[in-house]
């Protein structure tokens, strides 16, 4: 991993490279920035120490073509101009630190060794977010966090014979979670039944599971394959197992044990193979506890769990949700919408979701056959509820209330019109603190709306709520004496 100095000054470059080279860092060393960009897309560099006046552009210049050319670089700015209009326009453009000459040799040191530490990270955490098989995603749409982990869950799985268990709310997807695993596996050239337990009669869930003979019982007219004989070489999917009676638990346990089917008024066995992936919407150990499920079915069958997170719990997923329902419903009702407004976004985000991705998907559906685009507003969501969730139950993240922080809010046309209040930061911090400091106060100054923070930073919106939840998380882990405001050294004047 190599190190680009983009410095016009040589002898300020001939000390950096120097003071580099002594702890072990590779550096290049360029004076104009259509040579650091000509080096950069060669793509044998990881950080990027970058002068902001140059001979032939200025640097900013060179961190727009950076990110607008999506190069796999980490920039860490360096210049003698030390404002924070500066800073925060850096910041912006996707810079990862700024150091202000003239720069301490530990300083340059440190500032560099965390942005490579940064580049290695980053690696690490694309290749893990990315599911080795496009397969892994199967239906699902989204990129949070807990659906990455159920991503890789599912590849785990799928390799396997072992039964599956799959947990979560009604409209989580678990269907679409079963059928996953089942197109991943190597069954995935065999049949993927599907049965859902819990929407056939009691009398007839033996004969669907198992099949009958003719005569079997009143309106039994001929001989029938049950669902296991279909899945044969394949996968069977029990939805709401917790739905089955207590005697045809003991049936489907002795399926499991045996690997034996025997239709309803037969007394021959026949010999299958199939994979056995259930789910419910219930918590399957109360379930023991209760007697409605037995104990020794649960132990078969709980041998691969998987939880499906609520949608309340997906951060950002709900906009790429929300987007590409809207996507596909417009093109099969031949509408025209292109997105949604700020405040729509708002009340999707404040909405709970108890229906979870069902009710995204009748919510979509419902505003886009009602109505005509391009731009779906708030009031096409007025049957949203727009009370935020409480804390605690994984809603959607709260607005910021800083108590550092004094200044009368303002609205976003302001802010886009230069008339932003004057923020003052305490440079020499890791850039960590200062990102979250400049992002808080930010979404403060934005009335706690994300989605216009996002604009107003020029990110993605997704990108606000992962760092929000990841700071929660970071503060619940530390001891309740050591937290201090998360930009106590960050004021509005």
């Amino acid at each position: 991993m190599k190190v680009l100095l983009v410095e016009d000054t040589l002898s300020i470059a001939t000390v950096y490279s120097h003071q580099l080279s002594r702890v072990g860092i590779d550096t290049i060393h360029v004076e104009t920035g259509d040579q650091a960009l000509a080096s950069i897309r060669k793509g044998n560099i990881s950080v990027v120490l970058l002068d902001l006046q140059l001979p032939d552009m200025n640097g900013m210049d060179v961190l727009s073509a950076i990110r607008t050319e999506e190069l796999p670089v980490t920039v860490v700015v360096v210049t003698s101009s030390g404002s924070i209009k500066t800073a925060v326009e850096a910041m912006q453009a996707g810079a990862y630190d700024f150091l202000v000459k003239p720069v301490s040799e530990e300083r340059l040191i440190t500032t560099t060794r965390n942005a490579l530490e940064r580049e290695v990270l980053t690696e690490v955490a694309a290749d893990v977010r990315k599911p080795k098989t496009s397969a892994a995603h199967g239906g699902f749409v989204g990129s949070s966090l807990p659906m990455t982990a159920v991503y890789k869950m599912i590849e785990s799985v799928a390799r396997s014979n072992a039964s599956v268990f799959i947990t979560g709310e009604s409209g989580t997807g678990k269907e679409v979670c079963a059928d996953a695993i089942h197109r991943s596996s190597p069954r995935s050239n065999g049949p993927f039944v599907p049965l859902n337990c819990a929407a056939i009669p009691k009398d007839l869930i033996e004969s669907e599971i198992f099949g009958h003979l003719k005569g079997a019982f009143t309106g039994a007219t001929s001989d029938r394959d049950g669902a296991a004989v279909k899945a044969d070489g394949g996968t069977l999917f029990l939805d709401e197992i917790c739905e089955l009676e207590l005697g045809l638990q003991a049936k489907l346990l002795r399926f499991l044990q045996s690997g034996t089917v025997q239709k309803v008024g037969s007394d021959s066995l026949k010999k299958v193979d199939v994979r056995i992936v259930c789910a419910t919407n219930r918590d399957p150990l109360t379930e023991v506890e209760q007697g409605r499920l037995r104990e020794d079915l649960y132990y078969r069958l709980h041998v691969l769990p998987i939880a499906l997170p609520p949608l309340r719990s997906r951060g950002g997923d709900i906009l790429e949700l929300a987007r590409h329902f809207l996507e596909q419903f417009s093109k099969e009702e031949e509408k025209g919408f292109e997105g949604f407004s700020v405040e729509a976004e708002d009340a999707l985000m404040a909405h709970p979701w108890p229906g979870n991705v069902r009710e995204m998907q009748n919510t979509i559906r419902n505003l886009v056959v009602l109505n005509e685009g391009p731009i779906v507003s708030a009031e096409m969501l007025s049957g949203l509820s727009a009370k935020p969730q409480a804390p605690g139950h994984g809603g959607s993240p709260m607005p910021f209330n800083n108590p550092a922080s004094r200044y009368s809010r303002q609205s976003v046309a302001d802010a886009s019109a230069g008339a932003w209040p004057e923020l003052t930061l305490e440079l020499g911090q890791p850039f960590e603190v200062l990102e979250r400091q400049i992002i808080e106060a930010t979404i403060d100054f934005c009335g706690g709306s994300l989605p216009k923070t996002a604009r107003v930073l020029q990110v993605s919106p997704s990108t606000l709520y992962r760092k929000k939840e990841m700071w929660a998380e970071k503060d619940e882990d530390q001891p309740a004496d050591e937290l201090e405001p998360s930009n106590s050294r960050a004021d509005f004047g």
